[in-house]
């Protein structure tokens, strides 16, 4: 890429989008394997379920102290070879590799929580910058392509990294029994080939992509004026929160009302339908409730396949919608999924449910960074996604710590009706983006 301070970018072919992309695959490989496999790992090690939220609480924090600072330090970064947002890339991905091989190896709950502490921390600092990536790279045109071609890495990830405890007993013959620490051989071998995943796709990027230099020419003027001491970034940090562009507060309404709804089908759906819809009970008829939630996982995997192909076509529904409207459509069919979860007697309809989820979830992967980017400076892109990502953080942590007693004392710890309102949550979201939210024209 040429150096140039116009804002002037080279319209990229398909194939350099799916090499900048391609490290986003790795990525979410590792959370995957985190999200469908660290609840179970904390109850092999002996935590009880009442302790399970508090222990997942590394994911948001990390996400709410590491996200930001790296945004802004990989905002004033500039290393003749790997660039602004690689440096990043590469530490962060060593780092979250080494994490994933010694998670499954973990002995006792603190020491698993302490891991996976860590595990956040680094998989944080190599996914803010990808974001940023994207709007470096591409101009405006293509950015709703490139977000929607990690949209795609992430389903076909999301899709593999699931499937995968099962398919190295199936198919390898790798062992369910548990190993010395307590943690069943397939997901300990899960976790070691996520971490060689992860690690060879984000290099994949490292080596295939490049980058423009920055888009301030007074950059190392103001290095070495001390603009980028920690005092300074903390300034820059606090000032980016405090002076968000008014697009940005408008789209922050729509995610913080968004991501509660997934919160919620992540913590209930699939309990939910071992428990309410093939009425099994984990003690006392724990066959069917083990059936039910095989399917849940099956129906999920489906959403994440569809996540994968409706990634394609995303960039045809922006040129006839426009994103603000793409992304409201795509809210409002992932709630209608979520609502009719509640409804729903024959588990066969839950494909369909969770297939509308997948329409959502592949829209809510890109297309609010692609609006985002084209309403913050260029040479803030990194802070100010890192300071995005505060309203994807925020309502996870007040779920996480709040939910569980509104389940018990409103609810009846009816995990289905959970669901029902996070279904809501979305079509709200939806309303909000139609209401709120001003796309920037070409």
């Amino acid at each position: 890429m040429s150096t140039n301070y116009t804002g002037t970018k080279t319209k990229l072919s398909f194939w350099q989008i799916w090499n900048m992309c391609f490290g986003f695959f790795g990525i979410q490989f590792g959370w995957s394997l985190q999200m469908g496999n660290m609840s179970a790992i904390y109850e092999f090690l002996g935590a009880s379920p009442e302790q399970i939220p508090g222990l997942w609480l590394a994911a948001p924090m990390t996400g709410l102290i590491i996200q930001p600072i790296v945004g802004y330090l990989s905002d004033r970064t500039w290393h003749p070879t790997l660039g602004r947002r690689r440096p990043y890339f590469l530490v962060g991905a060593i780092l979250s590799s080494i994490a994933l091989f010694f998670m499954p190896n973990a002995s006792a709950v603190w020491m698993a929580a302490g891991t996976l502490w860590i595990l956040d921390s680094c998989i944080n600092i190599t996914m803010e910058p990808f974001r940023a990536f994207v709007a470096d790279n591409l101009d405006e045109k293509q950015q709703s392509y490139g977000y929607a071609m990690q949209s795609m890495f992430i389903g076909a990830a999301s899709f593999i990294a699931g499937f995968l405890p099962g398919l190295l007993v199936s198919w390898l013959g790798v062992s369910r029994e548990k190993g010395s620490g307590g943690i069943p051989q397939n997901i300990m071998w899960s976790f070691y080939i996520g971490s060689f995943v992860f690690l060879s796709a984000v290099l994949y990027t490292i080596f295939k992509s490049k980058e423009y230099p920055p888009s301030d020419p007074n950059w190392q003027e103001k290095k070495k004026a001390g603009v980028t001491g920690f005092t300074g970034g903390v300034k820059e940090i606090i000032a980016a929160i405090v002076g968000m562009p008014a697009p940005m507060r408008r789209l922050a309404v729509v995610q913080f009302l968004t991501w509660p709804g997934l919160f919620l089908m992540w913590f209930y759906y699939s309990t939910g339908v071992a428990g309410d819809i093939f009425g099994g009970d984990p003690l006392n008829n724990s066959d069917r409730y083990t059936e039910g939630l095989e399917h849940a996982n099956a129906t999920s995997a489906i959403l994440n396949l569809v996540t994968f192909f409706f990634s394609f076509s995303i960039p045809f529904w922006v040129s006839r919608l426009g994103k603000k409207w793409t992304h409201a459509l795509c809210l409002l069919l992932g709630g209608i999924g979520l609502i009719s979860v509640n409804f729903i007697t024959a588990p066969q309809w839950l494909y369909l449910s969770m297939s509308l989820v997948g329409i959502a979830w592949a829209s809510i992967l890109s297309l609010p960074y692609s609006l985002l980017a084209g309403v913050i400076p260029q040479e803030k892109t990194g802070i100010y996604m890192g300071v995005f990502n505060f309203f994807i953080v925020l309502p996870e942590i007040i779920a996480a710590l709040f939910f569980g007693s509104i389940m018990e004392n409103y609810l009846g710890n009816d995990r289905l009706l959970a669901v029902l309102i996070g279904g809501v949550l979305l079509c709200l979201a939806s309303l909000t983006c139609v209401l709120l939210v001003k796309e920037k024209k070409s």
